[in-house]
């Protein structure tokens, strides 16, 4: 309960220091605190992690990574073959292999003691056999965070939630993320919208290139039954599709304001 507590109180900190409007305010820190609630999810399935391939069929590759080791479905892995070991050019002292990067494997059903993944191959490269490795990187991973797409009819300011997003990826030392300001001026300028890096693949593949990130992060918020929700999608940057998506009830004014430090002023919507 005391790291939720840090959690929310830290993002709403951060948010006193960021422009908008008071009449706005409240829902952009109700979005950034729930996020805060639901990034462990996020940054779970984003530990760095190592495996072989055990079998291939067709499209499909099987890990040897199962729940025990943190396995889950939605994980991207970089598919790669081990070469020659290369030395210290004095020394002649053994430094590493060299490694050629065949594709990615996207993790669709996992079991106890291995995984299920489909293969998504890179140009030009030799198709997996059993034996070659993957990988989820000890670095950390570059992260787009497009702005809030809203389905509800609230009409607030909420243009402050990826700085308020951004604050908690880059806490967690796993994530790089790509400067807000950045973003959202490529999406302003009418190049491409919000919508298209849910519906159009090769829409969310281009717009990655042009940033060199491995993935996109699409908040959505959505109404149903007078209820509004946070959706937080992370979409492939190799292939433009969602792999995983989690959706949680915006906290309520109450609960984020509760959490505000003495001489923070208070929000309203």
């Amino acid at each position: 309960m005391r790291g939720r507590a840090r959690a929310i109180g830290l993002l709403l900190g951060v948010a006193t220091l960021l422009p908008a409007s008071s009449a706005a305010a409240g829902l952009a820190d109700r979005v950034g605190a729930t996020f805060a609630l639901m990034a462990a999810d996020f940054i779970k399935a984003f530990q760095p992690l190592e495996g072989i391939v055990v079998d291939v069929a067709a499209d499909l590759i099987y890990l040897d990574l199962g729940e025990a080791v943190g396995a889950q479905v939605g994980q991207e892995f970089t598919v790669f073959r081990k070469g020659n070991v290369f030395t210290h050019p004095l020394t002649g002292k053994p430094l590493g292999r060299y490694e050629e990067v065949l594709g990615w494997a996207q993790v669709r059903r996992v079991l106890a003691r291995f995984s299920e993944a489909a293969f998504v191959p890179a140009p030009g490269k030799p198709a997996p056999r059993a034996e070659d490795g993957v990988r989820i990187t000890r670095g950390r991973i570059k992260v787009a965070i497009t702005p809030v797409l809203d389905l509800t009819r609230s009409k607030a300011d909420v243009r402050r939630v990826p700085y308020l997003f951004a604050t908690v990826l880059e806490r967690s030392k796993r994530f790089q993320v790509i400067d807000p300001l950045a973003v959202t001026d490529m999406f302003a300028n009418g190049s491409v919208r919000v919508e298209e890096m849910l519906a159009r693949p090769e829409r969310a593949t281009r717009a990655a290139r042009n940033l060199e990130v491995a993935g996109w992060l699409v908040p959505v918020l959505i109404e149903r039954r007078g209820v509004t929700y946070l959706d937080a999608t992370w979409i492939s940057a190799v292939t433009g599709t969602a792999l995983f998506s989690r959706r949680q009830p915006i906290l309520a004014a109450e609960a984020t304001e509760e959490q505000r430090f003495p001489w923070e002023p208070r929000v309203e919507d």
